[in-house]
């Protein structure tokens, strides 16, 4: 019974992140028709910052989501406004501009992960935050690890309610159902694509903040996040906010059981899944 709780609390811990980080990709690709490959370096963006944040000034990690979220969301607005709303303008069907996005957001990946390269250097870091166990049904784990769930948790119900609830919210899920009638209904396209992808973007900067309170971090480790992003949202459903929250929970479920019989096949297991689901349900578990 141990052995059980272990794995599947774990699971839950660590799927609590993929699905913060699934449901920023969700938006800026369900929504806004951006497949980022750079998602995971605001991933690393938020995580090392909260670093620096952290050693040099001696701010609680938990504060720095005050500083990592919305400059996270500035840069991911501004991005859209400038780079992809160009390209939308100038690409002469969805199709096109999907493919010439996803050639801007290698490029993109690139700058940011050389950046901070230069600003950070590429060795690995981390910081020991909470790092003291805690009995849970008689199994132990991080203090800092079960306040990381509760975080992912709440950050994503209260993003869920928002956009459930607010004006910005149904725009934007007006949006993802059909951009066209939307237009016709007053909503201003462009703001509420460019919001997505700022949303996505703090949203994965938060995950990061979350991430470095648990794991080290270094410049590089974006790309693996950006993958598993990827396949949540396909397990979930594209576009599907609750989805993709779902899909985090059930792949992280998933990891923490093969972890248990064979570690090194944990990524596999998440590829064969990827696979099963674009042959057998492309849908998702909540798309349509």
């Amino acid at each position: 019974m141990e052995t059980f709780l272990g794995v599947v609390i774990g699971g839950l811990l660590i799927g609590g992140l993929y699905a913060l980080i699934a449901m920023g990709l969700s938006l800026q690709y369900g929504v806004a028709r951006v497949l980022n490959v750079s998602h995971g370096e605001f991933i690393m963006l938020g995580a090392l910052t909260t670093w620096s944040l952290y050693t040099a000034f001696h701010i609680n990690p938990l504060l720095s989501l005050a500083v990592c979220g919305p400059a996270a969301f500035a840069l991911g607005y501004v991005l859209h406004r400038t780079v992809y709303r160009r390209i939308l303008a100038t690409s002469p069907s969805p199709g096109v501009f999907e493919s010439n996005s996803l050639l801007a957001s290698f490029g993109l990946l690139f700058v940011i992960q050389n950046v901070a390269l230069i600003a950070w250097g590429a060795n690995t870091r981390g910081y020991s935050y909470l790092a003291v166990p805690v009995s849970l049904f008689g199994v132990l784990f991080g203090a800092n690890q079960l306040l990381t769930l509760g975080c992912a948790l709440v950050v994503g119900v209260a993003f869920y309610v928002f956009l459930a609830r607010t004006r910005v919210g149904k725009a934007i899920r007006a949006a993802a159902q059909d951009s066209t009638s939307a237009a016709l209904m007053g909503v201003n396209i462009n703001s509420v694509l460019a919001l997505c992808f700022g949303f996505g973007a703090a949203l994965a900067a938060i995950a990061g903040m979350l991430i470095s309170m648990c794991y080290p971090v270094t410049p590089v480790m974006g790309i693996p996040y950006t993958i598993i992003a990827m396949i949540v949202v396909v397990l979930g459903g594209l576009g599907s906010i609750p989805g993709s929250f779902l899909g985090g929970l059930v792949l992280g479920l998933i990891g923490s059981l093969v972890t248990y019989i064979e570690p090194s096949l944990t990524l596999v297991a998440y590829y064969l899944i990827f696979a099963l689901l674009l042959l057998v349900k492309p849908t998702g578990i909540m798309g349509r």
